[in-house]
């Protein structure tokens, strides 16, 4: 989303869309896995739909996204600097 070029040189993946099929808000589980990133690491998210509510979200939080979609569905990459 932002032109910045990206920091994070691992990206450890969480997909959501399971979370999503039974129900559940994934908003708990996408902030304990950001939590737990280490210097230089970032996190995909594979999410069903274009989650932009949470890409607005964690930009306001200081998170850089980019986005991919992807046949079978959007992986959104989040990092900080």
């Amino acid at each position: 989303m932002r032109g910045a070029r990206m920091h994070a040189t691992v990206f450890k993946t969480l997909d959501v869309r399971p979370l999503l099929a039974h129900g559940a808000e994934p908003l708990d589980a996408i902030r304990a896995r950001l939590e737990s990133l280490a210097a230089g690491e970032g996190l995909t998210v594979i999410a069903p739909f274009l989650p932009a509510p949470l890409i607005e979200l964690l930009r306001s939080e200081g998170w850089w996204a980019s986005i991919e979609r992807r046949s079978d569905g959007w992986a959104v990459n989040f990092w900080r600097d």
